[in-house]
């Protein structure tokens, strides 16, 4: 079961999408009243990967991917004292420099808003299905396990 605020659900804002990210989207989502602390994370795409240049990256996701998502956020909410959740990832082809992921956590204070969030990306990359398809500039290319 989610913790909830006033009986309100600290998950705010879950989804996986093949529109652009907003950061400003996840930040609104979990704000409150009594967050003295907003941590937001956004992951880029970057122009390497292993010291190797990338050229395309693409981004696919299992059909229980929400489900897998929410299962995450509870957890983190059952664990962390906060206030909102955010986590929204991009899929489908995605250019260097956009954004592929971004999650938001408020609380009353700021070292429980880093914990939550740093434990929000560090356990959707490692549990929720969705895999990353990068090509180098030299042709190899690779999928990349859970995010």
């Amino acid at each position: 079961m989610t913790q909830s605020v006033a009986g309100e659900d600290v998950i705010r804002l879950i989804g996986v999408r093949e529109t652009p990210l907003s950061i400003d989207e996840a930040y609104a989502a979990v704000g409150a009243p009594g967050a003295g602390g907003i941590a937001v994370f956004a992951g880029t795409v970057r122009d390497h990967d292993h010291a190797r240049a990338v050229s395309r990256l693409s981004y696919s996701a299992h059909p229980t991917v929400e489900r897998e998502l929410r299962a995450v956020m509870e957890k983190v909410a059952a664990d962390h004292p906060v206030l909102g959740l955010a986590a929204v990832h991009r899929v489908g082809d995605l250019e260097i420099g956009d954004i592929a992921v971004v999650v938001a956590a408020s609380s009353a204070h700021r070292a429980e808003a880093f914990a939550a969030c740093r434990s929000l990306i560090d356990d959707l990359k490692a549990n929720v299905p969705i895999w990353k398809h990068q090509t180098f500039a030299d042709g190899d290319d690779e999928w990349v396990g859970a995010c």
